[in-house]
């Protein structure tokens, strides 16, 4: 399970719309990540969705994520209002499972150009069926250096999985604060080939203790 890796909210300043696949090794899962990105600009805001699929298992893909966010923004607002919806579904050895379902609302706030730049949103998020509620912050960043031959970009997120004792008995969350970023760095070979990787560092992220995870990737811009 991965999330943003480019900072497309952002971007919108200099970008109507953008979309990239990412194929990422990674060497401590010892498996395959692909990642499609993509986001597009309105006159009401901007909208921002991504699908990974981890590959995994004997057959191919053991699990799939999905997340859609929406900016609801006018050139007056100072902050745009955030809605964003996270899912997914995977498998293990005999037997599925489902990555829970939540809805974050919230206020983002971004700035830049298109040498660099940051978004910052803080929201409410629910899990479903957790019977509390949790709080989610996310800060991502970009930086394009040596005449754009260099990128720098990557988020960071922090939020709760607060429950009542039958969610965090079943699974549904874990009762901690889970702490995850990912910080990437890519080399633009051509306009549409780019060459790097990244590097996951969480904590009590997917039931795993700290973690520092690298990946080496290559991304094609469409």
């Amino acid at each position: 399970m991965k999330k943003l890796l480019v900072i497309f909210a952002v971007l919108a300043s200099f970008a109507v719309n953008a979309q990239n696949f990412q194929l990422h090794r990674d060497f401590d899962r010892d498996q395959f990540t692909s990642t499609f990105e993509m986001f597009k600009m309105d006159k009401w805001g901007n909208t921002f969705t991504f699908v990974d699929f981890d590959y995994n298992s004997e057959n191919g893909i053991n699990q799939g994520y999905f997340e859609i966010a929406r900016v609801l923004k006018t050139e007056k607002m100072p902050v745009g209002i955030h809605i964003e919806f996270n899912g997914g579904v995977g498998n293990a050895t005999n037997f599925g499972y489902t990555i829970t379902n939540a809805w974050i609302y919230g206020l983002n706030y971004s700035k830049g150009n298109a040498k660099c730049g940051f978004s910052a949103y803080a929201g409410y998020k629910s899990f479903k069926n957790a019977g509390k509620g949790n709080f989610q912050v996310t800060g991502t960043w970009y930086a394009n250096l040596f005449k754009n031959k260099v990128t720098l970009s990557g988020f960071a997120d922090l939020w709760s999985e607060n429950g009542d004792n039958e969610a965090i008995a079943s699974g549904i969350v874990s009762d901690k604060l889970v702490f995850l970023a990912e910080p990437q760095f890519w080399y633009n070979a051509t306009e549409n080939i780019s060459l790097g990787g990244e590097i996951e560092i969480s904590n009590n992220f997917a039931g795993d203790d700290f973690k520092v995870r690298p990946t080496l990737a290559v991304k094609w811009n469409f």
